[in-house]
């Protein structure tokens, strides 16, 4: 697949203030880039990001521009299809010859600070046809400066595919860093972790709301698994939505954020039910037709996927919301659980027990004879979760003990190990980032 696109226009971030640099180009003139990124044999585009200058001291040898290009250079690598030529290569200097190199493209970035803050700025520049693509300037505070460069990251991502990079989108999972498994949240990159919950007892399946301001999970601190809401843009307020005697278990968030549908077994039989963000049932989906948990709500809003066991073994359904009509997905496999829906709607993740192992594998949703392998090697690998373009997985892989969070693109290449930090992590879900 060829991607055309169209130089984007004037992003509006909340805090931090963008203006884009045309360095005297009309639009016209610099308005498309041509990438073949899907196919398996297509090489990676080579990229230089020598270190950010000091606009106020060209010379200085600065520590925070040798910075602020690592960072850059790491979110395009994340991406997959970019590879960042090591810049011991050329000894950061912004003036080497990048032809002889061997690189497409060169960002240059410069920055400086002033009573007002920090200025961040990026120009990308076509090697070959010697001339600037697009450029980018973030001013916001100096605590901003990691958002700032990784916004500058996503800007250049989406000349390249016409839709704008994840370098800034954020995983929650569960951490047991601190002796207990608790609920973390941080950005991709793995440059600030925030811990949310404090319970000092277990908790599992945090699921972000679709505007990423709050996260449901289920705890058993009160004795009880019990479903909690607490609202991400502060530390303080912390809902309990759903007590009901038994499983109180893994809500998954309808499109427009006004609903949930979770597992409760209050009268005994473990069921799928609709609930609103008070708590309150608005419908009851499954009736004792075995073990019903895992539901995933397909962008549309027309499905969900889920997990039963009304087979003998846990498998995969779909439901149509408006019917009720539910038909069975998977067949193939000792266990298949934990579907996900992609947010391109095409393809549902999930994971299947095959030969003793657990990997995560692909499906057509509307048609589960095309199913796809996607993980490979040696561990168990569970708990999928899309990243917010559609273009990879995340999952837990666990081995010799230790549980990780890493990702994967959705055709099997470029596994990477995301979070190497203390403890275990395991139940990692993906989010857009805020704005």
């Amino acid at each position: 697949m060829r991607l055309i696109y169209r130089l984007p226009t004037l992003l509006l971030p909340v805090v931090i203030c963008l203006v884009m640099l045309t360095g005297g180009l009309p639009p016209a003139q610099a308005e498309r880039v041509y990438l073949d990124i899907t196919a398996q044999d297509v090489r990676k585009v080579v990229v230089a990001v020598p270190r950010f200058l000091n606009a106020s001291s060209p010379e200085e040898e600065a520590g925070q521009g040798k910075s602020m290009a690592g960072i850059l250079a790491s979110g395009l690598e994340f991406h997959g299809f970019i590879q960042v030529l090591d810049p011991d290569r050329y000894s950061g200097r912004n003036d080497a010859d990048w032809k002889a190199l061997g690189v497409d493209y060169v960002i240059m970035g410069r920055y400086e600070t002033d009573d007002s803050g920090l200025l961040v700025e990026g120009r990308l520049l076509d090697v070959a046809e010697d001339k600037m693509i697009t450029g980018r300037r973030y001013r916001g505070t100096v605590k901003q400066q990691d958002d700032m460069v990784l916004r500058l990251c996503d800007a250049i991502i989406e000349v390249f595919t016409g839709e704008s990079g994840i370098s800034r989108s954020r995983i929650a999972y569960v951490s047991d860093a601190t002796g207990k498994k608790e609920v973390y949240i941080s950005d991709v990159m793995g440059l600030h972790n925030r811990q949310i919950t404090r319970h000092k007892h277990l908790v599992v399946s945090p699921r972000f709301s679709p505007d990423g301001n709050y996260l449901a999970y289920s705890s058993y601190h009160s004795g009880n698994q019990n479903l909690y809401l607490t609202d991400l843009r502060q530390d303080k307020i912390t809902q309990a939505i759903s007590r009901r005697k038994g499983m109180n278990l893994a809500p998954a968030w309808s499109p427009d954020g006004k609903t949930m549908v979770l597992t409760l077994s209050k009268d005994g039989s473990p069921d799928l039910y609709l609930i609103d963000r008070q708590g309150n049932v608005k419908k009851r989906l499954t009736s004792r037709a075995g073990i019903n948990v895992s539901p995933s709500w397909s962008p549309d809003g027309k499905y969900i996927a889920f997990v039963s066991d009304r087979s003998g073994s846990p498998q995969i359904y779909l439901m149509e919301m408006k019917s009720g009509k539910v038909k069975r997905m998977t067949y193939e496999g000792q266990e298949n659980t934990e579907p996900k829906w992609s947010p391109k709607e095409d393809l549902l993740a999930y994971t299947s027990l095959k030969d003793g192992h657990y990997h995560i594998f692909t499906m057509d949703p509307h048609n589960s004879s095309l199913s796809r392998q996607v993980t490979s090697g040696w561990g168990e690998f569970e708990s999928p979760t899309w990243s917010p373009d559609g273009k990879q997985i995340g999952f837990s892989r666990r081995r010799n003990g230790r549980q990780q969070i890493c990702s994967v693109r959705k055709d099997g290449r470029n596994m990477q190990v995301l979070f190497d930090i203390k403890g275990n992590q395991s139940y990692p879900q993906w989010v857009a980032s805020s704005k």
